[in-house]
């Protein structure tokens, strides 16, 4: 089990988010966010968009915090990266 976050460095809605994604599995994922209290709302094709003030809980969880392009390498090499589709 891997669950991976990357430091919040994403401003919107005067939040700043990070992105939190599993590199095993989208059930592993699913179940980590629900069990962090985030909202199925949340997940975007194949991470969710964490707020900051969860930063912390997620690391104690025992998510694994690295930089987001090994975030993204790592989601892709799982074979679990779905990016979005050009307009």
């Amino acid at each position: 089990m891997t669950i991976l976050i990357d430091p919040p460095q994403v401003q919107w809605r005067d939040r700043w988010w990070s992105h939190l994604v599993s590199d095993t599995s989208y059930d592993e994922l699913h179940a980590f966010a629900a069990a962090l209290g985030v909202p199925p709302r949340a997940f975007d094709r194949d991470h969710y968009d964490i707020p900051d003030d969860l930063f912390d809980a997620a690391v104690a969880a025992g998510a694994q915090v690295v930089r987001s392009r090994e975030l993204v390498g790592r989601l892709a090499a799982a074979g679990l990266r779905r990016p979005k589709r050009p307009r």
